[in-house]
């Protein structure tokens, strides 16, 4: 595939025999858990598990989810990050201050988990494991935050003392990441929520830099490792009675929640879950190019497209502002309300 050709030079990373017989079994390494991760009744009434992984068991589940990323392409993404501390030094006026916004934060501050469940192109999990909840190293008495993001991430159950003795260190997640089959590839489809800030933490994980610049950068190294991207968002963006955050948009279509809210596995579940539920009620077919060429690779509030908010004349009044405007300093989790 075109986007793996260009590192056919990297190295792979090699499986041993203990990891060849991996499955979707419990893992061996169990340490303490979150609040997010267990057992819970899924959709179909079948219990499902979401799985924590920290720095013990990481490379023992990214050999899980290489085996099963082929036959469940479609993996959706949520992250919880330590919110926003900090605006660009240029005019809201320019047409990239959203960009510059996330960027100026994801350069700053550390990701604290990461989410990612799998469904097939029918929006079926997998048996057993449907989703992992991936818990990064944050100190909370080193690490840069917004007091009120660690409160509300604290009474979802997260638990720093973990993520500071047991969280696993970023720059090996994306090594271990490049070779995982989930990037690079375009078979595979990422799908999120108003997540500007969660692809920005990723391919700063991906690359080990802070992000490009310019906005047009980020896009074309994002096209580059994320082939296909669906932003719900954006997709339903001027759709009546579709509004609001991740939670509002999922009972509105009927769709599930699997585990607790603010917690990245349960998050990336209910995305992906919400996802397809709007395909089906708009009949929106996937594997139509028209309809790739309409909704893939854009996110919702970012690059050119009608979602970006453009203050009003600097005459205007501020009330002018629209409701879908993000409100960039209280998100723990993309952009979502």
């Amino acid at each position: 595939m075109e986007a793996q050709q260009q590192f056919e030079g990297a190295a792979e990373l090699k499986d041993d025999g203990a990891m060849s017989d991996l499955t979707s079994d419990p893992p061996a390494f169990v340490p303490k858990t979150n609040k997010g991760s267990g057992t819970f009744p899924g959709p179909d009434g079948k219990m499902v598990e979401i799985r924590d992984v920290w720095k013990g068991n990481l490379e023992e589940e990214m050999c899980n989810i290489r085996k099963i990323v082929d036959d469940y392409p479609f993996v959706s993404m949520d992250t919880e990050f330590p919110g926003v501390v900090a605006r660009p030094i240029t005019d809201q006026y320019a047409h990239d201050y959203q960009y510059q916004t996330v960027r100026c934060n994801v350069d700053l501050l550390k990701i604290i988990q990461l989410g990612i469940g799998f469904v097939n192109e029918k929006g079926e999990h997998p048996e057993g494991c449907v989703a992992w909840q991936f818990n990064f190293k944050f100190s909370l008495t080193e690490d840069m935050y917004a007091q009120d993001s660690i409160d509300l991430l604290k009474d979802a159950g997260i638990d720093f003392a973990m993520h500071e003795s047991d969280g696993i260190d970023v720059t090996y997640f994306g090594e271990l990441m490049i070779t995982s089959g989930l990037v690079l590839m375009d078979n595979v489809r990422w799908v999120s929520f108003h997540s500007g800030y969660d692809f920005g933490y990723l391919l700063k994980l991906l690359t080990c830099t802070a992000l490009p610049s310019s906005e047009s950068d980020f896009f074309e190294l994002l096209k580059l490792y994320f082939p296909y991207i669906y932003d719900i968002k954006f997709m339903i963006h001027g759709v009546d009675g579709l509004h609001g955050g991740l939670q509002k948009i999922g009972e509105d279509v009927g769709a599930q929640r699997i585990g607790p809210m603010h917690q990245a596995g349960s998050d990336a579940l209910l995305t992906v879950d919400t996802f397809f539920k709007i395909c089906e009620r708009f009949e929106y077919q996937i594997a139509e190019p028209e309809n790739d060429h309409k909704y893939v690779n854009e996110l919702f509030g970012l690059g050119g497209n009608s979602t970006v908010y453009r203050p009003p004349p600097r005459s205007d009044a501020i009330d002018d502002i629209p409701d879908d405007t993000p409100d960039l300093g209280t998100s723990t989790s993309g952009y979502q309300a």
